[in-house]
C-alpha cells in the first residue's frame, strides 16, 4: 500500500462530567485525509482545503504529530498528506483532533500497523498539545478507538472503551463562532470546593454504570456537570435556553462539547434527537449568530479507511 484515503470523525470530549478523560466518537461528521509514501524522507503537507491552516510541520497538528511517530522509526522514506476540513477549528468537535489522530492512523497503515491503536495515541496528542497547550487525548482517544472512551490514565495510555447503548442519538448544535481551546481553558477555576469534587466523581461514575447497563435514565441523571459548566457557560450563547430547548424536547441531558462554542445534547432514538436539533435551532435564530446542527449515531469504529 502507498496511499490511504480515510474518514476522520468528529467528536465530543468531557461529556458534561468527564473533563479531560471522557470522549464520545461522532458517526456521519468529520475530515478527509489522503497520505501517501514519497521517495523523500520526512513529512510534508501538501494540501489544505477547507481551513486556513499552516503547512510547516511545527505549526500544524498533523505534521507534528505524524512527525513524532516518524522519528520513532528508522525510515527511508517519506509521506505526503493531504487535508480536506469537514470541521471548522475552534468549533468545539476535536477539529485538531481528526487530523492528529487523522495522520498518525494512516502512516501507521501505510507501515504495515507496527503500532497499536493505543500507541496511536501517544503520537497523537502531540499534536492536542500544539493546539491547546495541554497533553490531553479525550478528544483523540475516541477517534482512533471508536465509540465512548474513558482516559482512566494519559500517561500510561489507560484507556478504556465503554459499551454504546444502541439506541443512542446525539445532536450537535455549532454557533458559528471561533472559540479556541486555550481561551476556554483560561476561564477555568484551578481550585474546587470539596463537596463539588464528590458530586463530579459520583455523576462520572454513575455515567459510566449506566453505559454498561443501558440505563438511559441514569445516564440522564448522570449528565451533569458542577465544575467546568458553570465557568465556560458564559462564552456560549444563549446557554440556559439551550439547555432549557433540549430538556423540553426530552434529551436525556445536554452540555458543552468539548471546550466549546458547540453544544450536545444525548437522546434515545433518532426521533428524539431531531426534535431536539429543531428546538436548539430555534434559540439561536433571533440571534445574530450563524449555526448548524447535525445529529449523529455513535461511531462505535473510529477513523474509516475509504480507499
Amino acid at each position: 500500500m502507498n496511499e490511504i484515503k480515510l474518514f476522520c470523525p468528529a467528536s465530543v470530549a468531557n461529556v458534561s462530567c468527564g473533563f479531560d478523560i471522557l470522549g464520545i466518537c461522532l458517526e456521519n461528521v468529520g475530515d478527509e485525509m489522503i497520505i501517501r509514501k514519497t521517495n523523500n524522507p520526512g513529512v510534508k503537507i501538501t494540501k489544505i482545503k477547507g481551513d486556513n491552516l499552516p503547512f510547516e510541520n511545527k505549526k500544524n497538528v498533523a505534521g507534528i504529530s505524524a512527525m513524532t511517530l516518524v522519528k520513532e522509526k528508522n525510515i527511508p522514506f517519506g509521506f505526503e498528506i493531504e487535508i480536506y476540513k469537514g470541521i471548522a477549528s475552534g468549533s468545539g468537535i476535536g477539529s485538531s483532533a481528526a487530523s492528529s489522530a487523522g495522520a498518525v492512523f494512516g502512516i501507521n497503515k501505510l507501515l504495515g500497523s507496527p503500532f497499536t491503536k493505543n500507541e496511536l495515541i501517544k503520537f497523537a496528542m502531540e499534536g492536542e498539545k500544539l493546539a491547546s497547550g495541554t497533553l490531553h487525548a479525550d478528544n483523540v482517544a475516541p477517534i482512533i478507538l471508536g465509540g465512548f472512551t474513558l482516559i482512566r490514565c494519559s500517561k500510561t495510555l489507560d484507556i478504556i472503551n465503554l459499551p454504546t447503548p444502541k439506541d443512542l442519538f446525539i445532536t450537535i448544535v455549532h454557533p458559528k463562532i471561533e472559540l479556541k481551546t486555550s481561551d476556554s481553558r483560561s476561564v477555568l477555576k484551578q481550585k474546587v470546593p470539596l463537596q463539588k469534587t464528590i458530586q463530579q466523581s459520583a455523576n462520572l461514575a454513575s455515567l459510566v454504570s449506566g453505559l454498561y447497563t443501558n440505563d438511559y435514565k441514569l445516564i440522564s441523571r448522570s449528565l451533569v456537570d458542577v465544575i467546568i459548566e458553570p465557568s465556560r457557560s458564559a462564552l456560549i450563547p444563549a446557554f440556559d435556553e439551550l439547555k432549557y430547548a433540549a430538556k423540553k424536547k426530552g434529551s436525556l441531558g445536554s452540555g458543552i462539547s468539548g471546550s466549546g462554542p458547540s453544544m450536545f445534547a444525548l437522546s434515545k432514538g433518532e426521533k428524539i434527537a431531531k426534535n431536539v436539533s429543531a428546538e436548539m435551532g430555534k434559540v439561536l435564530e433571533p440571534l445574530d449568530v450563524e449555526y448548524e446542527t447535525f445529529i449523529s449515531k455513535i461511531n462505535t469504529e473510529g477513523i474509516k479507511i475509504i480507499s
